[in-house]
């Protein structure tokens, strides 16, 4: 996280912010708030002190909110005090990642209250900004939610193009299962009840319902045992999000988390 912060500054701030530096002199200090602007799910509350650290360590920063709190509109989540020319030098790269990890979790947290289920949870996919999917994804716990696969290497997902080149579901999880150990899980990615079938048949651990409506999913479990943990996936929204709660699938997928953000409006000001 570090590191990023660090590429991130340097990208922003070149070899000199002009401005800043033109104005204010490094015995200028000052104090200043962040402001939410808008009512939602806060994440990201620690980059502003690791970012200030990295920017200038005698900056204080305290924080009146922790991530995954609610805030409301004109609420202080941060003040800080220090020097000015500093303070202002971090202030876009802070609020840039403060603004998306808090709209991530104030629409992963909406998902969760639509969905309103003690057992389905909602998870996240790899449909992430390369460079921020460690903050993406720390913002869906935040909102409430949990993490599906970081990458290709912590899990195995069986997609359609694997199935064709490979010949058949059975013939994948095969392959898989010959060269990787009892701790890697499976997933197979199913579009039509014959490929359930298949996918219960070669003793996969998580069957995905990819693009199916909810009566064909609850149609579709007949087949599956309670030993197989299931998973519904695309073209889920917000809005037809409700009537999966009748699924009793054990994970809902929502790629809009992140691939769809809407930041949450937070403020720097002055005092």
């Amino acid at each position: 996280m570090k590191q990023h912060i660090q590429q991130f500054l340097i990208e922003d701030i070149g070899t000199n912010d002009l401005s800043a530096s033109s104005i204010f002199s490094e015995s200028d200090k000052g104090n200043a708030n962040f402001l939410a602007k808008e009512s939602g799910t806060i994440s990201g509350l620690y980059i502003i002190p690791e970012t200030y650290q990295l920017l200038d360590p005698s900056i204080e920063v305290h924080l009146l909110k922790q991530d995954g709190d609610k805030v409301v509109s004109g609420e202080t989540i941060a003040t800080v005090n220090g020097s000015i020319k500093h303070i202002l030098m971090g202030e876009r790269v802070i609020l840039n990642l403060l603004q998306r990890m808090s709209g991530i979790a104030t629409r992963t947290n909406e998902a969760v209250q639509r969905l309103s289920s003690s057992h389905t949870r909602i998870c996240d996919t790899r449909k992430t900004v390369p460079g921020l999917r460690l903050f993406d994804k720390y913002a869906v716990i935040c909102g409430g939610g949990v993490n599906h696969r970081f990458g290709l290497y912590d899990g195995v997902m069986i997609k359609d193009n694997h199935i064709a080149f490979c010949g058949s579901i059975e013939k994948a999880v095969a392959k898989v299962r010959e060269k990787l150990g009892p701790m890697v899980k499976i997933e197979v990615e199913t579009e039509s009840e014959a490929d359930v079938i298949a996918a219960v048949n070669s003793d996969c651990d998580i069957i995905m319902f990819d693009n199916q409506t909810p009566d064909t999913i609850k149609n579709w479990q007949r087949h599956v045992p309670k030993t197989i943990v299931t998973e519904a996936s695309g073209n889920i929204t917000f809005e037809n999000l409700a009537p999966y709660h009748d699924t009793e699938v054990d994970f809902i997928s929502l790629g809009y988390l992140t691939h769809s953000v809407t930041s949450l409006d937070i403020s720097l000001g002055g005092l």
